[in-house]
């Protein structure tokens, strides 16, 4: 018999699968999109950076569980209370008042205490309004064992208003940038897809809006309507949403020549379909590098108005009115150097978040360089 015959049949070998596609929190991204992922990831300032502010974002946004004058839970004679969520008169407790309890006064605690309860409290036992009428020293007091940065002019926790400052200067921040980048990508795609008097009238218009004086304009208008966290808002919306025309424009007067841009035009494509469908992702790598530094003036903006006295009402926990403090109390540096490192760490870190962001979608580093 010969060797041929003898000879195992060899099976066929099985074509190499095709590479799975990357994925990214459980979703399916491009290759390109991967590639800008592990750019980012090799960029440790700023990957770091964005841990770390969302860190203290997401620490910050259930402020009432961190810093408050009310106790998370209350255990009394065999019932679960819940003061930081529902608020009970003192009368529950065995008190005198149908006024709600004062949890901070000693003899609210013993009517507790002495029936075997107990209260678990937050680790920071103020509230952002909350005034410590146990200060030995004049207002603004020192940091001290009771308060861990000390207390403001008005005796309130400086810890507290910086937990519940940051987190309403972030979160007005995000909604502007949101908002105004949507406002501003869809005016800069109408305005370079179809050119024409369409973009020159805009730019004219622009161009007026642009110049006119911010400042003097919200002076004025918070004389006549009561600023409030939406109004300041809308106010600064009016003039914000103009950061990204530029950057979207350019974007699609490049793109909308293209020959995919013909060629869905010569199969009956609407242009909004072009725009927004195959046009928009090739303009959202300009923009998106452009976020963070959006973000970061939003939130100075905000600091400065309430620096000024313009942004929101007196009382409310803010960056900008601690600063204020600081600069008015020189002789409690501990005011000026508290929101100075929270304003300055914040800013500094959306800005490193920024260059990540920047490099990761660089044409010269897409492939890792």
């Amino acid at each position: 018999m010969s060797d041929a015959a003898t000879t195992p049949a060899t099976t066929p070998t099985t074509a190499p699968a095709a590479a799975e596609q990357p994925r990214f929190l459980g979703l399916r991204i491009s290759p390109l999109n991967a590639r800008r992922l592990v750019n980012f990831r090799r960029n440790r300032r700023g990957r770091w950076s964005l841990w770390l502010f969302l860190i203290l974002f997401l620490g910050t946004l259930p402020a009432e569980f961190i810093a408050n004058d009310r106790p998370l839970a209350i255990w009394y004679e065999g019932a679960l209370y819940t003061p930081v969520l529902n608020a009970y008169p003192e009368t529950v407790f065995g008190g005198d008042f149908e006024t709600e309890a004062e949890y901070r006064e000693i003899d609210v605690q013993e009517l507790i205490t002495d029936k075997g309860g107990w209260i678990l409290w937050p680790p920071v036992k103020y509230s952002y309004n909350t005034v410590n009428l146990n200060l030995k020293v004049p207002a603004p007091g020192p940091p001290s064992g009771d308060n861990i940065l000390g207390t403001d002019d008005q005796g309130r926790d400086v810890l507290a208003r910086v937990i519940y400052g940051f987190r309403i200067s972030v979160l007005f921040g995000l909604i502007l940038t949101v908002i105004g980048s949507i406002i501003g990508i869809v005016a800069g795609a109408f305005q370079g897809y179809f050119g024409g008097w369409l973009d020159l009238l805009f730019q004219r218009f622009i161009e007026i809006w642009g110049g006119l004086p911010q400042l003097y304009i919200l002076i004025i208008l918070s004389s006549v309507i009561i600023p409030g966290f939406w109004t300041l808002l809308l106010i600064l919306l009016l003039f914000g949403w103009t950061s990204l025309v530029g950057v979207v424009r350019a974007e699609f007067l490049r793109a909308r020549n293209f020959e995919f841009v013909k060629a869905a035009r010569a199969l009956g494509v609407g242009n909004v379909t072009i725009m927004f469908r195959h046009v928009l992702p090739n303009a959202m790598v300009a923009t998106l590098t452009f976020l963070p530094l959006i973000l970061t003036g939003s939130i100075t903006s905000l600091t400065a108005l309430d620096f000024l006295g313009l942004g929101l009402p007196p009382g409310s926990p803010s960056l900008g009115e601690l600063l204020q403090q600081g600069k008015t109390n020189l002789q409690a540096p501990w005011l000026g150097l508290t929101s100075t490192v929270s304003i300055s760490l914040t800013l500094i870190l959306l800005i490193f978040v920024g260059e990540a962001v920047r490099d990761a979608f660089d044409p010269r580093k897409t492939f890792g360089e």
